[in-house]
């Protein structure tokens, strides 16, 4: 593939090739935060979108990770798709998504996911599989027969790209690595060593 100078473009031209490979969990993503020490932590998530504003995810705001984004507002994303030895990694700061693409996002999930939203009380600690169940149990009544709205603790971030990082495998481990870096309103592109 012929390097381009917007990453936003050449992202989307790999995640195309990605969506034709039909790989398993193909939007699964790397998360990567910290909280207001600096102390790291990852876990996987769903790519739910991007565009040039950005690359999209959705979780509770009361999660580990919703807390440490409210206090350290800087997110990593890295993507790694075997089949096609490519990775892409994005560094760039957070920003919560408006109400209204949080709801019509919600709003499409499939109403078992609504109701875990409100039951999972996510990252706290579970005294037993039974309190989760009668958690459930009590949302469902609670919007039986009615639609179930987005709770107010639970929305989306946007990762503003500040650097993204294409990483393709080549023999011998001299890899192809091309980083874009934004610079006032332009991209910035340099190769890189393996």
């Amino acid at each position: 593939m012929p390097e381009l100078s917007d990453p936003i473009r050449r992202f989307a031209e790999i995640f195309a090739q990605v969506q034709r490979v039909v790989l398993p969990e193909s939007t699964a993503m790397v998360l990567a935060t910290a909280s207001a020490e600096g102390r790291p932590s990852a876990r996987v998530v769903l790519l739910k979108g991007f565009d040039e504003s950005g690359f999209v995810f959705y979780t509770n705001l009361e999660s580990r990770k919703g807390r440490e984004l409210a206090m350290n507002p800087f997110a990593a994303l890295c993507f790694h798709w075997p089949p096609l030895e490519q990775q892409v990694r994005i560094e760039g700061r957070i920003a919560q998504v408006p109400d209204t693409e949080a709801d019509a996002y919600f709003a499409s999930r499939p109403r078992g996911a609504q109701i875990g939203a409100w039951a999972s009380r996510q990252s706290r600690v579970l005294a037993t599989r039974e309190e989760l169940e009668a958690r459930v149990k009590a949302v469902e009544e609670k919007f039986a027969g009615a639609e179930v709205p987005r709770p107010p603790f639970w929305s989306g971030f946007r990762v503003i790209p500040e650097r993204i990082e294409f990483w393709q495998s080549r023999i011998s481990r001299l890899h192809d690595r091309t980083v874009y870096v934004r610079q006032n309103d332009a991209w910035v592109m340099e190769k890189l060593y393996p």
